[in-house]
């Protein structure tokens, strides 16, 4: 069975280049989970969290490996899961 989550994405200033992180998080998350969507919504002070629509089966740990994975990427301060739903 698949999940759906939506994880929440800050960046670690308004100078990150939202569109190279894009990429950068596709890659990855290639091996854990397929990214379906991005969207970007306003924070404050130009900053813009990065909301990410990932798919991944459904196993023990969930989310943990895909949000290890892109916190690890330079220039994001944090990743938050927003949900999860199966599919």
């Amino acid at each position: 069975m698949a999940v759906a989550a939506k994880l929440k994405i800050m960046p670690s200033g308004p100078e990150v280049d939202m569109e190279k992180l894009k990429e950068e998080i596709k890659q990855q998350v290639s091996d854990l989970a397929e990214v379906r969507d991005f969207a970007e919504q306003p924070i404050a002070f130009g900053i813009k969290a990065l909301i990410a629509l990932v798919m991944l089966e459904d196993a023990e740990g969930g989310t943990d490996k895909v949000e290890e994975a892109i916190s690890r990427i330079d220039g994001v301060e944090s990743v938050q899961v927003e949900e999860v739903s199966r599919i």
